[in-house]
């Protein structure tokens, strides 16, 4: 097998990143889809073998303990399956088919076991697409379950944290770029964390559909050989079984073509795509107040942020993880439109979409972790966003004419556009207006004591709810 050096890859998931993305390989590369492909057959064999109306003898257990053996694939053995498939092994030719040459390689393994009278058992009634999609599906079950949801349960927990943390510090909103009624800091980050635990949420509890009914999804060569056998049922108890190797849940999809039709994943993509659209909001955000100076970074030692500019400490952590979003997401939405799609009974263009889902994940974790990143070095600079804040009084106005309606005073609102709109106004015009209304004193006292630090409403307390 030729090793290439990390600056020799033409892609930065298997270069640059690497040290990020490699656990993803467990899950994603195609020794991994080998290996669940001989999971599945291997798997399959054992279950045929405990059906009292099929003719495969019961297995005893040592023959059971080997055929699990051989899920745990090698790289030498990954390698054998790679050459039956593409250069020949022993007196085999290349098949140039990737999942017959796992039956061959399971064949050849136990060809000279007490199993040689079970090899045409192996992949017995089953298209190549049976074993195909419930490796896949095992592939995206196990590497959501293992790696992505760890990183971006990550990135909602540190959301919460900041959330908790910054509760009280007021800040100036802005709508549409311009001064408005004050919020937290804290209450920002839990509007973040609130959305993103909802698609956390939703794809924990994502089942995938799954299939295993022959070359046109009719049962047509497992009824010919065994028409007494209930098919459907068969199918659902064993990809039941395969749920002790999965991470989300796989649920039988009886109704199909040759292909599943991948509605299940497109679902999960999108699950996906929305969490990495909040959080590339979240980045652009964080990017934003950085650049206004509301939140200092903390610098790395040794880091450099210009060439040229020593003083700079870049939003780096933030950008890169927007990039890599907008790759992921590019990749998601097309996996989403595309795979559904299948020409009559079946295509095989979905083969080659399906083989860069681990890079489509990949970009995923790498902006999980950089987000991360990032909001670990950062902290509120409390006296620059109480100053920006104090200098924007108007923002009370919204206050001042709510009470005032209340009070039954004429036109409250136009009586504040006319004091604030376009204008530099200070409190002491404020409070000039206030001495001037025709209200009690009570009510001029609880007006003047309204300021653009205490206006934040109920911030403070929802920064510390959890509705998602």
């Amino acid at each position: 097998m030729i090793k290439i050096d990390k600056l020799e890859a033409i892609s930065p998931i298997d270069g640059r990143y690497r040290r990020t993305t490699e656990p993803l390989s467990e899950f994603f590369s195609e020794k991994a889809l080998i290996k669940y492909r001989v999971l599945v057959e291997c798997e399959y064999l054992m279950f045929l073998s405990e059906h009292p109306k099929l003719g495969l003898r019961k297995l005893t257990d040592d023959e059971k303990s080997l055929l699990k053996s051989l899920c745990n694939l090698t790289m030498e053995d990954a390698a054998i399956v790679k050459a039956i498939e593409v250069k020949g092994y022993k007196q085999l030719k290349p098949t140039n088919h990737d999942v017959k040459a796992v039956e061959y390689f399971l064949k050849d393994k136990l060809g000279e076991t007490s199993l040689k009278d079970a090899l045409e058992w192996v992949h017995f009634g089953l298209t190549s697409e049976d074993a195909n999609n419930l490796a896949y599906s095992l592939m995206l079950s196990n590497g959501l379950k293992a790696v992505v949801m760890p990183a971006i349960d990550a990135v909602y927990a540190k959301m919460d944290e900041l959330a908790n943390k910054y509760k009280s510090i007021p800040m100036l909103a802005r709508t549409h770029g311009q001064p408005a009624s004050p919020t937290t800091f804290g209450k920002e980050f839990r509007v973040f964390a609130s959305r993103l635990g909802r698609q956390i949420s939703q794809l924990k509890n994502q089942e995938i559909l799954v299939k295993m009914n022959s070359a046109t999804g009719n049962y047509n060569a497992q009824y010919a050989a065994y028409p007494d056998v209930d098919w459907p049922e068969f199918t659902t108890q064993f990809i039941e079984h395969l749920n002790a190797y999965a991470g989300l849940k796989l649920k039988a999809n009886l109704i199909t073509t040759q292909i599943e039709p991948h509605d299940s994943y497109a679902e999960l993509f999108d699950i996906v795509r929305r969490a990495n659209t909040i959080l590339l909001g979240f980045n652009q955000d964080m990017w934003r107040y950085i650049s206004d100076g509301w939140l200092k970074q903390k610098p790395v030692e040794g880091e450099v942020g210009s060439s040229t500019m020593p003083h700079k400490v870049n939003p780096i952590d933030f950008e890169n993880s927007e990039g890599n979003l907008g790759i992921a997401n590019a990749l998601l939405a097309y996996f989403s439109s595309k795979l559904p799609i299948s020409r009559l009974q079946r295509d095989l263009s979905d083969s080659t979409v399906l083989r860069n889902l681990g890079t489509a994940f990949a970009h995923c974790l790498i902006a999980y972790n950089s987000a991360l990143r990032g909001m670990s070095k950062i902290d509120v600079n409390e006296a620059k966003v109480i100053a920006e804040l104090e200098n924007h009084p108007e923002v009370i106005s919204e206050a001042i004419q709510t009470i005032l309606r209340k009070e039954g005073i004429a036109a409250p609102y136009e009586l504040m556009k006319d004091l604030t709109r376009g204008k530099k106004v200070e409190l002491a015009d404020f409070y000039l207006f206030i001495d001037n209304l025709n209200v009690s004193g009570e009510v001029k006292t609880r007006l003047r004591q309204i300021t653009p630090l205490n206006y934040t409403g109920l911030a403070e307390a929802l920064a510390g709810m959890k509705n998602d």
